[in-house]
């Protein structure tokens, strides 16, 4: 009596060459983004973006004769540097205004809050939006959304006029309110794509164990979310770091309140004529925006690349 033998070889042959497929197509993609031509295009690009960059770290450390009479690329030529611009701009005080130290410290005060705030609440809200049925969550997540299109400079107003009656205006804690308010909408967006990506069998496990929405907040969604915070918490910092408008207008331009950004627009002053101040103070801007980026560049890249892949 004849035995069958099943045809494993055939059948482990037609699995590979089915699974070779998405390994081959990974493999294309890889070796296109990993090639020598692509390499290169980024060194390239990395060349140029930083060019300008270095070019006002080396300005800023130059006399002012050598600053207004050639270029900065001269010290390769005739190298000559001074820490004088870094003096006058951190430590010398105006006829009118602090020297840029207060505004310096003036600005951490505001960029840490006016990020920490907007980024709690909207963590809070995409959470709601996203696990918490309630009636009209719909509707009102669509009019979270739609008020990114209105425009910043229709509330500025309204706002300063509210707050005025509040008595918050020309205050730390009136800016505050008004970056929360202008970070939240995309912000509680962009973490509910991300929040609403996690399995619900995660989400209905901690339940049946229990678990209440504060805990299931505190111990499984934000551990889970830290790429996307990370990601929009950079973004938000780096807008409040560099705004000059909401913080200006909110702040009443003091001394004891205005930002690193207006003490630079007072540097520049009608002209520009004193450039060497100018590159010095506009590097000392640099600084906390470089560490925080490259500080958070792994949560970073993990929440650009979250919800790329699954499984």
């Amino acid at each position: 009596m004849a035995t069958t033998v099943p045809d494993v070889s055939r059948r482990s042959a037609r699995e590979t060459t089915v699974d070779a497929k998405p390994r081959t197509k990974t493999g294309r993609v890889k070796q296109q983004l990993t090639s020598k031509w692509a390499t290169l295009a980024a060194i390239v690009i990395a060349f140029v973006w930083t060019l300008p960059t270095f070019g006002l770290l080396v300005s800023s450390f130059r006399p002012e004769s050598e600053v207004n009479s050639n270029g900065w690329w001269n010290i390769f030529t005739n190298p000559s540097f001074t820490l004088e611009n870094y003096g006058s701009v951190l430590f010398t005080s105006g006829a009118s205004s602090a020297s840029l130290g207060s505004y310096f410290v003036n600005s951490l005060v505001i960029a840490i809050p006016g990020t920490l705030i907007p980024l709690s609440l909207a963590l809070m809200a995409a959470y709601a939006f996203a696990w918490i049925p309630f009636k009209g969550s719909g509707p009102l997540f669509v009019a979270v959304f739609a008020l990114q299109i209105v425009p910043l400079q229709m509330a500025l107003i309204p706002l300063l006029q509210i707050f005025t009656n509040m008595g918050v205006s020309g205050s730390f804690v009136g800016v505050w309110i008004a970056h929360a308010i202008f970070g939240l909408p995309l912000a509680t967006f962009l973490l509910h794509n991300f929040i609403s990506e996690i399995p619900g069998d995660v989400i209905e496990a901690a339940r049946v164990d229990g678990a209440s929405h504060t805990q299931i907040f505190t111990r499984i969604i934000v551990p889970l979310s830290l790429p996307a915070i990370a990601s929009i918490g950079i973004f938000q910092f780096l807008w409040v770091w560099n705004d000059l408008l909401v913080a200006l207008v909110f702040s009443g331009g003091t001394a004891d309140v205005a930002p690193l950004t207006q003490r630079l627009a007072e540097l520049s002053g009608s002209r520009g004529s004193d450039w060497h101040l100018l590159t010095a103070g506009a590097f000392v801007s640099l600084i906390v925006p470089l560490l925080v980026f490259f500080g958070l560049q792994r949560y970073f890249v993990r929440g650009l690349l979250a919800g790329s892949t699954k499984g």
